[in-house]
């Protein structure tokens, strides 16, 4: 049977996937050859390059498909309590396939360049969040009256950057750490305390709207399931190097779908997907399903969901937020600000009358 266009691409790209895979394995990222990847995948080397725009941008998506091939184990040992959970999320990230010798070049391969290290600094603040409202909701704190909102993500960020440091130090000293201290250490962070609050940011200026929500099926990489994102909510729309704002929809208990866009999508889309996959695989097999975040995560490669959100057009500096009712896109707001501005009004909206 004759395959479609579509149809076409997909499996050569699979097949270029399983060559790079191959051949980043028994090379190294450093000696991998484009051209040997392509023999590999009995393609041509242009073909490779309709797919992927360079060899960095292979690799990144060779980590990222590992990651979310990953499958949580059928009865894992989820965590009771903040450091039940904490040991069991560093268990889950000593033992995936980031933490293999493959990945040994990828911390250097993202810090080779500024158009790579500003998006992975603010993903990994999305994987701090993710984290920290994980923990939020195992052992939930209520600060004393009058006092800030307590919070946990400076305490999430220590952790995850123990563990990316233990991964590079792996591959850099093979034997040098022993995995089952990595995790002891993690399980004894969780008793820090580090005085973290949130504080609310300006608003930005929310402008009514009135249009049918339509979105797309997408993935949510928190859950690992595709979903349609048709409730009521905000929908916060975020390039690469704004992400850290989805915060500020988050601590407003409103229902948020954040869709992660960039202006370079065949590079730093795989790199967003492999950052946050790997958390939120860990955060599936060390947390209970109720402490699970409510914020659901799509990485929006195509510009799909933000379209239907209203941005035709997206880049790295996207800050967009759109607050949904009964089907219809019901206001919006843009710039630094935006996805509070939109989430406080949503609050509003749903909270109970005074003296009820």
């Amino acid at each position: 049977m004759r395959l479609s266009r579509a149809e076409a691409q997909e499996r050569n790209r699979a097949r270029v996937l399983d060559a790079a895979r191959a051949e980043f394995a028994e090379r190294g990222y450093r000696e991998a050859k484009v051209d040997a990847i392509a023999q590999r995948a009995e393609l041509t080397r242009g073909a490779v390059y309709s797919n992927f725009p360079g060899k960095r941008a292979l690799y990144f998506a060779v980590l990222a498909d590992l990651v979310e091939r990953q499958e949580v184990p059928a009865n894992p040992q989820r965590g009771a309590n903040r450091r039940e959970a904490l040991g069991a999320f560093a268990r889950a990230w000593v033992t995936s396939p980031g933490h293999d010798a493959l990945a040994r070049d990828f911390l250097a391969e993202v810090a080779a360049g500024e158009e790579t290290r500003r998006p992975f600094a603010q993903l990994l603040e999305l994987d701090a969040l993710l984290l920290s409202l994980a923990l939020e909701a195992l052992d939930p704190r209520v600060p004393p009256p009058g006092a800030p909102p307590l919070r946990v993500v400076r305490l999430a960020g220590v952790v995850l950057a123990t563990l990316h440091g233990a991964s590079g130090l792996a591959a850099a000293a093979p034997g040098f750490l022993e995995p089952f201290d990595v995790i002891s250490a993690c399980e004894r962070l969780a008793d820090l305390d580090l005085g973290d609050w949130w504080a609310p940011p300006p608003g930005a200026v929310v402008v009514g709207e009135d249009r049918a929500w339509t979105p797309p099926t997408a993935l949510d990489l928190v859950r690992g399931e595709r979903f349609t994102p048709g409730e009521d909510g905000v929908v916060v729309v975020l390039g690469l190097n704004r992400l850290a704002a989805v915060e500020q929809a988050v601590r407003n208990d409103a229902r948020v779908t954040l869709a992660v866009v960039t202006g370079a999508p065949g590079e730093l889309a795989p790199l967003a997907r492999l950052v946050v996959a790997r958390s939120c695989v860990g955060l599936r097999q060390a947390f209970p399903v109720a402490a699970w975040p409510r914020l659901r995560v799509v990485p929006d490669d195509t510009g799909a969901l933000a379209a239907a959100a209203g941005v035709p057009s997206v880049s790295d500096e996207t800050e967009t937020a759109v607050r949904v009712e009964r089907g219809r896109v019901v206001a919006r707001a843009e710039g630094s600000g935006a996805a509070h501005a939109v989430s406080a009004g949503a609050r509003e909206r749903s909270a109970p009358p005074a003296g009820r």
